[in-house]
């Protein structure tokens, strides 16, 4: 457990208000981890509160809000102690809490209880949102400790080079994952595995000056230091900061920090109109009604109040800004309760971990541009009245006949993991999918895994290994019985594509993509833009997130931003050359792939098809049938075969390899006089010695014979201290290098290998031939030999091996190893997820939702939204061609009812469609539906354009320039 895990395992919570806000909070601090947390509520619950407080049942109306709550909250995770309490909240009560945060309270207990607490050192956070509008404040006392201010890893470069003088010189390139300068003027820094000037690798944090290119940095005196030779690392130095806060709202100077200056006129604005609905509150005892004229909210903020006695009203206010809010600041909306809750809970971890720059020390968020959409300003008081439905909180802002469209959505969520329960959540409070005609198709492949738990509010211990869609799906159906939800188990993907086809995508309102891969959301993104279906595309890595709306024939694609860096590196740097993590994280995948998925692929294919190498060149026939050789004679009898497999295999990669590497490249070896050949960007290696008191060579050969045995139907034991036991009494022979062995350093030599020895590859297919004739005689293997393991990043004993070989291989090289979680995210290439995180972005995607159930057709009400940032979308960038604007959104669409068409029909209707076709969809008749015979020439006559080639993929349907006979024959395919 590291320091911030134990500190949160330690801490006292507070959290007083459990309507959305506090909920999300308290569940968020929960399932975290959180030592204990108490719920404080005074009021009990209403039917309303149901429409964004998802911990309430229906049997919890007329109950108190902190106890109902703390029964479900209780049951989320065991490690966290949840008390509830309905009392005062007095001096000598607030003592005991590290952090206290209100929600749905008074201005009045606000000051109160700020200054209790800033003078006792106490974390104290505000947490409020009305309507479409939130409002955060913290204060952390006088003096913070910051213990690591920034997010992300400390930059790491690799040292090219080191002068000695005064200053010396650092030349230094990044990883492939960083390029360009890298450092700061100021930054700290601390040197390791530096070859020749090792004084260096000793030193304290050196403050560095940034120079230009190529990238260099100062440093200190090196003159009186050995001279450098090669090789090391320079990495970024955090140090603690220290960071003072004043008390809560009395201070108008503290209403500004931290406010970014080009939305602080607004946020200036949205601090009067909470100050002015305290005051309005205060007074009259309940909050203005929805749509109705706000002059009386307006008058606080206005004279007799003046700028210095209203806090924050120094500079002009945005009189539009703070009359939108007044008019839906009784509005309870699910989604900015979950924002507003998710960024506070943020703060509350910052509070008890002193990982990353606390608020500083206002923020204000609004999504009123929403109050702008066409036809809703149009909405009079009884559109907006209470009902008495879960639902008054949403009614309040967007009507009742908004309502109702949001009952009738059908939508698509892919993922049920992180970003997905909390996006279902949100789908039950909002009610979408939950009237007549509305559904909403939830897939995910994986189960729940106990790592879920911790960030997924929607799962429990008893559900671990059971589907999460089945689960999810479930959940929300307690949280709202009317939701209509249908759990799928598939991938989405061309395996899929004809359940999820033309009939599934044209059916959809939208989709919501909750993946966790860059790869799967690219794909999801191709479909959408196929059917022109509005697509919500959600990311987080850590405490940053993000929502990009694609909406058709308005918005870009999300491309090139969404589309994945494919990974890969040079063969000869995973093989030879690793100089990162990232490097052997990818080897150790490869060496997945060609252990335990490969060999069994072709063992099957061999004994179904023992031909089928003759499909392919001879050096790749040879390569497989040495792999399949080499299956076919390591098949283990039992377990005790593959352990000794595994070791066997260990000693092969980690010692044997790196010592016949040593032997053809010794470490003194130079590629020119004087010039070093192990330098710059390539690390000298040291072979490793087996331990089987080494918990990582053990966790290896563990995993390793686990996979070895899985593929090979053997069944598996996980005594690590037989293991032991049986890896000391083995005894390999000693390594013999082999001399003339060549080893390609670039891509070019590997890829210009000796050709492959036909004589030798017709001798191992005889023999192969006749082992599978002992094998299975003349018929084809009914019963696989071997299964292929395909790498999943959910499954432990496969992130087991990945993590084991990687941090070995790093070894090697003298590379920092990467923890369990860290590989697991690098190796699966995955986008990691915290709840505070997965919170607020399902609630910022969610207003789009309200956009796009609306209609809404203007391109600024859209927003990319990032965590704590908000900007407009961008414009689909339209092309010219042919004197038209053209758009990704842009097709033409041929109907033909079922029935077959030939190519020549194809290029007929082409014609005619692109002379006549205007720009975004068009869908013109095809067999049964075109009105008379197209004129085949209109498309040369109206734009010059003639129809030179027609493909299908990559498939060639017709091609202009071919003979006459060919031509003819390609119109008349079908």
């Amino acid at each position: 457990m590291g320091d911030g895990a134990r500190r949160l395992a330690g801490a006292r919570v507070l959290v007083s208000g459990l309507r959305g806000t506090g909920a999300q909070v308290a569940a968020a601090l929960v399932a975290a981890g959180t030592g204990r947390v108490v719920l404080h509520d005074g009021g009990t619950a209403r039917t309303a509160d149901r429409g964004q407080q998802f911990l309430l049942g229906e049997s919890d109306v007329g109950q108190n809000r902190a106890e109902a709550s703390q029964r479900v909250l209780a049951e989320l995770n065991p490690h966290t102690v949840v008390a509830a309490h309905t009392g005062e909240l007095s001096e000598a009560f607030l003592a005991s809490f590290q952090v206290v945060v209100l929600t749905e309270s008074s201005l009045e207990e606000q000051l109160r209880i700020g200054d209790f607490c800033h003078d006792r050192g106490i974390c104290f956070i505000v947490a409020d949102a009305k309507g479409l509008a939130g409002q955060l404040f913290c204060d952390f006392g006088k003096h913070f400790i910051v213990e690591d201010p920034a997010e992300g890893d400390p930059v790491c470069a690799i040292v090219q080079d080191i002068s000695q003088g005064n200053p010396g010189v650092v030349t230094y390139v990044g990883t492939e994952e960083s390029y360009g300068h890298l450092f700061s003027d100021g930054d700290l820094v601390r040197f390791s595995g530096v070859e020749g000037m090792t004084e260096l690798n000793d030193q304290e944090p050196i403050r560095v000056r940034a120079l230009g290119e190529p990238p260099r940095l100062e440093i200190c005196d090196t003159s009186s230091f050995s001279p450098y030779r090669c090789g090391g690392l320079v990495s970024q130095v955090r140090l603690p900061q220290e960071r003072s806060y004043v008390s809560p709202p009395s201070s108008p100077r503290c209403c500004h920090q931290g406010w970014d200056t080009a939305e602080l006129p607004r946020s200036r604005s949205l601090h009067a109109a909470f100050w002015a609905l305290h005051a309005f509150q205060r007074e009259r005892g309940h909050l203005p009604r929805p749509r109705a004229p706000v002059s009386p909210c307006l008058a606080p903020v206005r004279s007799p109040w003046t700028p210095a006695t209203l806090p924050g009203a120094q500079g002009p206010l945005d009189e539009d800004v703070v009359r939108a809010f007044a008019s839906v600041s009784a509005g309870d909306l699910c989604p900015v309760a979950a924002i507003t809750g998710a960024m506070a809970a943020q703060e509350v971890l910052k509070a008890i971990t002193g990982k990353f720059l606390p608020l500083d020390q206002w923020l204000y968020f609004d999504a009123l541009e929403c109050l702008a959409l066409e036809g809703a300003e149009r909405l009079t008081e009884e559109d907006c009245a209470p009902r008495g439905s879960r639902y008054d909180g949403q009614i309040a802002v967007f009507g009742d006949a908004f309502q109702e469209r949001l009952g009738s959505q059908k939508y698509f969520v892919v993922g049920a993991g992180a970003i997905g329960c909390e996006l279902l959540k949100n789908f039950a409070m909002m009610g979408l999918a939950a009237g007549p005609g509305g559904d909403i198709t939830v897939t995910d492949m994986d189960s729940i895994a106990p790592s879920n738990l911790h960030r997924q509010l929607l799962y429990r211990t008893a559900d671990v290994s059971k589907p999460k869609s089945e689960v999810a799906a479930a959940a929300v159906r307690r949280m709202n019985p009317d939701i209509k939800v249908t759990p799928h188990q598939n991938q989405v993907g061309p395996a899929t594509e004809l359940l999820y086809g033309d009939d599934f995508f044209r059916s959809l309102d939208g989709v919501a993509s909750a993946l966790d891969t860059l790869e799967a959301r690219a794909y999801l993104e191709s479909r959408c833009l196929r059917y022109l279906t509005p697509l919500l595309d959600s990311g987080t890595e850590g405490p940053r997130g993000n929502v990009l709306p694609v909406v058709p024939a308005l918005t870009d694609l999300l491309r090139p931003g969404a589309t994945p860096r494919d990974g890969t590196f040079p063969l000869c740097t995973l093989r030879y050359f690793p100089r990162t993590i990232q490097h052997t994280l990818q080897w150790a995948r490869d060496e997945f792939e060609g252990l335990f998925q490969l060999p069994a692929e072709h063992v099957q294919r061999f004994m179904e098809d023992p031909g089928f190498p003759e499909q392919l060149p001879a050096g790749k026939a040879l390569e497989v049938l040495e792999q399949v050789r080499w299956s076919l004679r390591e098949r283990p009898g039992d377990w005790q075969d593959c352990l000794r497999w595994a070791r066997r295999h260990w000693q092969s990669r980690y010692h044997d390899a790196i010592a016949q590497l040593l032997h053809n490249y010794p470490p003194e070896h130079e590629t020119s006089p004087g010039v070093p050949f192990w330098s710059g960007d390539k690390s000298c290696p040291r072979p490793l010695t087996f331990d089987p008191d080494n918990d990582t060579h053990l966790d290896y050969i563990l995993a390793a014979a686990h996979l070895f045995a899985q593929a090979h139907k053997v069944p598996p034991c996980n005594d690590r201290t037989a293991a032991q036991d049986i890896l000391r009494s083995m005894v390999l022979p000693p390594f013999v290098p082999q001399d003339g062995l060549q080893i390609p350093l670039t891509e070019e030599q590997e890829e210009g290998q000796v050709p492959a020895d036909t004589r030798q590859l017709a001798e191992l297919t005889r023999d192969l031939v006749q082992r599978r004739q002992e094998l299975v005689g003349g018929e084809v293997a009914q019963v696989p030999l071997m299964d292929p393991i395909y790498f999943e990043k959910d499954d432990d004993i496969h992130v087991n091996f990945i993590t084991a070989a990687s941090n070995l291989r790093a070894e090697n090289y003298g590379i920092p190893p990467a923890d369990w979680m860290t590989s697991k995210r690098i190796a699966g290439r995955i986008l990691p997820a915290i709840i505070t995180t997965t919170a607020a972005v399902a609630g910022l995607a969610c207003l789009e939702v309200y956009k796009l159930v609306w209609g809404c057709r203007d391109l600024s009400r859209y927003r990319n939204s990032h965590l704590w940032l908000s900007d407009s979308a961008t414009l689909c960038s339209p092309l010219q061609y042919g004197g038209r604007e053209w758009s990704c959104w842009d097709r033409l669409e041929m109907r033909a009812d079922g029935q077959e068409v030939t190519v020549q029909e194809v290029l007929d209707w082409l014609e005619v469609s692109m002379g006549q076709a205007a720009p975004n969809r068009v869908t013109l008749g095809g067999r049964g539906g075109a009105q008379g015979p197209p004129d085949t020439h209109l498309l040369q006559k109206t734009h010059g354009w003639t129809a030179t080639k027609l493909l299908h993929g990559y498939t060639m349907l017709y091609d202009r320039e071919e003979e006459e006979e060919t031509r003819t024959q390609q119109l008349a395919q079908r």
